[in-house]
């Protein structure tokens, strides 16, 4: 039986690397329009780096890749990329320079779920992270960045979903009463409820299994305990997005996935048919307490991240890339056998910028020909004994039939001028 990829990982093949890689591309630009730099981390961290006290989260109580070196030391492969940014940037003291420290990512994540579309084991994430300073404009460029980005991209079906979760004294008010509310419907919860409840009752709000319970509808809502500062944060935010045109729907059971968040979190959707229950194009928030935490200064800090996957599924749904391969510029048709003088050609052009494909297999003038067809290549260059012999190269023009035969010394001026016309 063929050797199959691990459960939950899939290779990435060149029709969808190209998709990507222009996500990719997109993204840098918007990165350094933004003032965002990008950076990488390890993807094997200590676990401790995702793993706080009282963390009563998925991604740490059940979905992560931990393991055991020398018998000592946990490590986790990175489950997501907020935690470990926060370790490099107290780590390497960035918070001792101009604030905020604006930084972006793109790199693999692993989470152990179970495996369904646009959901892998192993995947992509796009993220940033905007750190040391706390401030409600910031915020709402933070989600003008993604959000421009998406729309950039092509995606047409989105949403805007926005909620605060406030303050210290909020939280601790709304955990009390959320507490309190949910006490008397403890036997009616999932297991995993019943233990928030104790720990973090504000998860209990996130739950897919318990989300369309009678019960939920009538549970307190944030927006009844806010403190006065809390809320005069939240509405400083939403009158930014007011300010830039941006849509948005608040969502009081907007609590996100993971326990570290404060004041504002957010989610873009897709309103789109396709996204069925993966809706969740990238989301976020602000956390006041993660940095200090993780032994870093009391410093406040706000990001989000994109599922690559999901977003390129998302875009092949509204019809956004482009299917074709990419063109060459020149097709290299070998009737000699493997002929050094081939390579000779083939390299020249290389080293000058041309994208260049060469005929390895013997085979006839029409088959490769309808190579250099499916190859798009824009010229045909033949090479003969008689190529060989004189030191030449017939080339072909595709787009008009033209046909010329060049000494070698001359083929590279003649297309510069082709091309460049």
């Amino acid at each position: 039986m063929a050797l199959q990829a691990v459960k939950g990982m899939y290779d990435i093949l060149p029709d969808r690397m190209r998709k990507f890689e222009h996500v990719d591309n997109l993204f840098k630009y918007f990165l350094e329009l933004y003032g965002y730099e990008l950076t990488k981390t390890p993807i094997v961290e200590y676990t401790k780096v995702f793993q706080k006290d009282n963390d009563t989260s998925d991604m740490v109580t059940k979905e992560m890749f931990t393991f055991t070196m020398n018998h000592k030391d946990s490590l986790t492969l990175r489950p997501e990329g907020t935690a470990g940014i926060i370790r490099s940037f107290i780590q390497n003291k960035l918070y001792s320079g101009e604030l905020p420290v604006k930084l972006g990512y793109i790199g693999e994540m692993f989470r152990y779920e179970r495996p369904q579309k646009g959901r892998q084991r192993q995947f992509t994430q796009l993220g940033i992270e905007a750190l040391g300073e706390k401030n409600p404009l910031l915020d709402a460029e933070v989600i003008a960045l993604g959000y421009s980005f998406v729309k950039t991209l092509g995606l047409k079906a989105i949403s805007v979903c926005i909620n605060t979760l406030g303050d210290n004294s909020s939280r601790m008010a709304y955990r009390q009463a959320l507490k309190a509310y949910f006490e008397q419907y403890r036997d009616l919860l999932c297991l995993d409820c019943q233990n928030r409840l104790d720990k973090n009752p504000l998860r209990i709000l996130d739950c897919k299994i318990d989300h369309d319970k009678e019960f939920m509808a009538n549970a307190p809502k944030i927006s009844d305990y806010l403190s006065a500062e809390a809320k005069a944060y939240f509405d400083a935010v939403l009158a930014g997005l007011d300010l830039l045109n941006i849509p948005y729907v608040i969502d009081e059971s907007l609590v996100r996935g993971l326990d570290y968040y404060t004041d504002t979190v957010f989610e873009v959707k897709s309103t789109h048919e396709a996204s069925g229950a993966q809706s969740t194009i990238f989301g976020g928030g602000r956390y006041d307490s993660l940095v200090e935490e993780m032994g870093g200064p009391d410093m406040s800090g706000i990001g989000f991240a994109i599922g690559e996957e999901r977003l390129i599924l998302l875009g092949e749904a509204e019809g956004i890339f482009e299917e074709e391969k990419p063109s060459l510029d020149v097709y290299v048709i070998d009737l000699l056998a493997s002929d050094p003088y081939v390579l000779k050609v083939a390299t020249a052009l290389r080293n000058n910028g041309y994208k260049t494909e060469v005929n390895y297999k013997k085979r006839s003038l029409k088959a490769q020909f309808k190579s250099a067809e499916r190859f798009k290549a824009r010229f045909i260059a033949i090479i003969g004994e008689d190529e060989r012999n004189d030191m030449t190269v017939t080339l072909k023009d595709s787009l008009d039939k033209s046909q010329v035969i060049l000494r070698f010394d001359e083929l590279l001026e003649y297309l510069d001028e082709k091309i460049g016309d």
